[in-house]
């Protein structure tokens, strides 16, 4: 069942609320402020990617919801240029390479802070969809990355 922050008014899954309260606009516990975007990718480096279904240790977790993360980035035209003549002659196009990597790490970083709002120790079933983007003299990649954050238990013996 999904409630709204008290602070925000973003809607969030019960689970994921605490004392009313998204875990940005609490602050994870450091003061009432909300946390920069800067802050919040610093904090969740240490929330699990993963493509698998489920955490490979037996870890049992509570499934908070469906998170997703959308970049877009614009290839300059000298990067076009230069990638339509690797088309031609064939090889790699080390420029086209790295807007991919950068790509990815953006928007995996953004799911991260997606999942670090909601609480979230880790996302599974992670996909990443490619798609590009053409018009004149110009071209868009575009990543959605798509997984379900999901908290783990404590288990009590």
């Amino acid at each position: 069942m999904k409630e709204s922050c008290g602070s925000c008014g973003k809607e969030f899954l019960r689970s994921a609320l605490e004392h009313g309260r998204c875990i940005s606009c609490r602050g994870l516990g450091l003061n009432d402020e909300p946390l920069s975007e800067q802050e919040l990718a610093r904090k969740s480096e240490r929330i699990l990617l993963t493509t698998a279904p489920s955490i490979g240790s037996g870890q049992t977790f509570v499934e908070l919801e469906v998170i997703t993360a959308e970049c877009v980035l614009g290839m300059n035209i000298f990067r076009d240029l230069f990638a339509g003549v690797r088309d031609i002659v064939g090889g790699r196009s080390s420029a086209t390479q790295k807007i991919l990597k950068d790509l990815r790490t953006n928007c995996l970083t953004e799911l991260r802070i997606e999942a670090q709002k909601l609480g979230a120790d880790a996302v599974i079933g992670i996909d990443l969809d490619y798609s590009e983007f053409s018009g004149k003299n110009n071209s868009m990649l575009f990543l959605v990355a798509s997984g379900t954050a999901v908290k783990f238990q404590t288990q009590n013996n």
